[in-house]
């Protein structure tokens, strides 16, 4: 007898604090703050020795090595980063000089060693957090959930006035939660704590990932550069391959029926010519119709794949009628007719709509999405997709958000997909309207 999709998704649920994915960031919570104080103390260290024999020749070499040591010090927090939290920092271009004076001159200069110096200074604080969640919800919920049995092995004796002993193993203001059913508030909590772990750890270690995308990324204006290079050739490479796309279809399907239209226009003026009998005729007549209909129906599936028509009555329009085709129920919030943005924003944000849909229906398990689409502040369209599927979905590894990516970047915006384990998926689609 097959089993409900709800229980499917209560089992997914009970097994989200230990899955794979949460055991790593349980793992980089615990590992974090004693890596981020080594860290921290070698660079103190060095710094405040290269500073203090700054007047001698080797205070300058000490100061350089404490940076480059920074630099390789924010190479295995990056590392970990990917290996444990699945967060991918762009590493930050190094800056080379000839000889020993260059190099050292190159050190001293590289902002982005000097950022991660100020991230090996500051890592400490925001690695803090989730350990203490770790703490709270891993270890105290599985003694809790353990209670009953671990009850027996810890305990203490408590003596009464009267001189009597008990053994006492949870007692919160006088109330002992040793005996049955006491012991079900405890098993309860620590029920709570576990389920609620995964999440409370997502939420402390955020300012942790902020600290290591913001001082151990690349550098702004080198990244802007390189992100507006590489959208330059994606724009080119997409209009080669759409020119190459229209062409093909041409090509193939609708010149080969317009021939084929000629040809039976030929053969019917032959067939008057002639005096063929009416039936003979009427038949080449309705294959010349037929062969002028499908040319007609490809030449508008063309179009339709360059430019909807669907987007001339605007984006809140087209937004509904792919809500209405999509295989799943949607829900659709749609306010971007107020500031309409041009038409290849809303093209971009069409397709993203359309494909973020059709991934929700094919591989998500969800039973339902929700589409808000608007502009906020008047300079920036956000399109969100949130489905109730299973979650894991990754922006790379040759997956469609990638091609979404790309398709973004053209136009400035940028993608985000935050898809744990057990769901909710929620994809971000942020595009500046100027």
């Amino acid at each position: 007898m097959p089993v409900p999709v709800s229980a499917h998704r209560l089992r997914r649920r009970l097994a989200t604090p230990f899955t794979p994915r949460s055991l790593a960031a349980v793992l980089h919570a615990v590992v974090g703050l004693p890596f981020a104080l080594l860290g921290m103390v070698l660079v103190v260290v060095g710094l405040l020795v290269g500073t203090v024999l700054s007047w001698t020749a080797l205070g300058p070499w000490l100061m350089a090595l404490t940076v480059r040591g920074a630099t390789a010090l924010g190479s295995a927090q990056r590392g970990m980063a990917r290996g444990l939290l699945g967060l991918d920092i762009e590493a930050p271009a190094r800056r080379g000089g000839g000889g020993a004076l260059g190099w050292r001159r190159a050190v001293l200069g590289d902002r982005a060693g000097w950022r991660a110096a100020g991230c090996a200074l500051l890592a400490p604080f925001t690695a803090v957090a989730p350990l203490l969640v770790v703490l709270v919800t891993y270890v105290y919920g599985a003694l809790f959930l353990a209670h009953p049995v671990l009850k027996h092995l810890n305990h203490f004796t408590e003596r009464g006035p009267d001189g009597s002993e008990h053994h006492v193993s949870l007692q919160v203001n006088g109330v002992q939660f040793d005996s049955w059913p006491r012991w079900l508030p405890v098993v309860a909590a620590g029920a709570v704590l576990l389920l609620a772990a995964p999440w409370l750890l997502r939420q402390a270690q955020a300012p942790h990932r902020l600290l290591l995308r913001s001082l151990l990324g690349a550098d702004p204006s080198a990244q802007r550069i390189r992100t507006l290079e590489e959208t330059r050739a994606q724009a080119v490479e997409d209009a080669a391959a759409t020119l190459r796309r229209i062409e093909r279809d041409l090509h193939d399907g609708t010149q080969a029926r317009l021939v084929g239209l000629g040809m039976h226009l030929t053969m019917i003026r032959e067939m008057i010519t002639a005096g063929t009998d009416r039936d003979q005729l009427l038949a080449v007549v309705e294959t010349a119709q037929g062969n002028a209909k499908q040319a007609v129906a490809d030449l508008r599936h063309l179009v339709r794949g360059i430019h909807p028509p669907v987007l001339d009555q605007g984006l809140d329009a087209a937004l509904a009628t792919l809500a209405a085709d999509s295989a799943l129920p949607v829900t659709l919030t749609a306010g971007a007719s107020r500031h309409r943005p041009s038409p290849a924003v809303e093209s971009i944000v069409y397709f993203c709509a359309a494909e973020l849909l059709a991934n929700a229906a094919k591989h998500s398990g969800a039973t339902r999405v929700e589409v808000e689409a608007e502009v906020t502040d008047g300079s920036e369209l956000r399109l969100v997709v949130r489905d109730d599927g299973r979650g894991g979905a990754v922006v790379g590894a040759g997956s469609g958000l990638t091609g979404l990516l790309a398709r973004v970047r053209t136009v400035d915006g940028t993608l985000t997909c935050d898809s744990p384990p057990g769901g909710p998926t929620v994809a971000t689609v942020r595009i500046p309207l100027a």
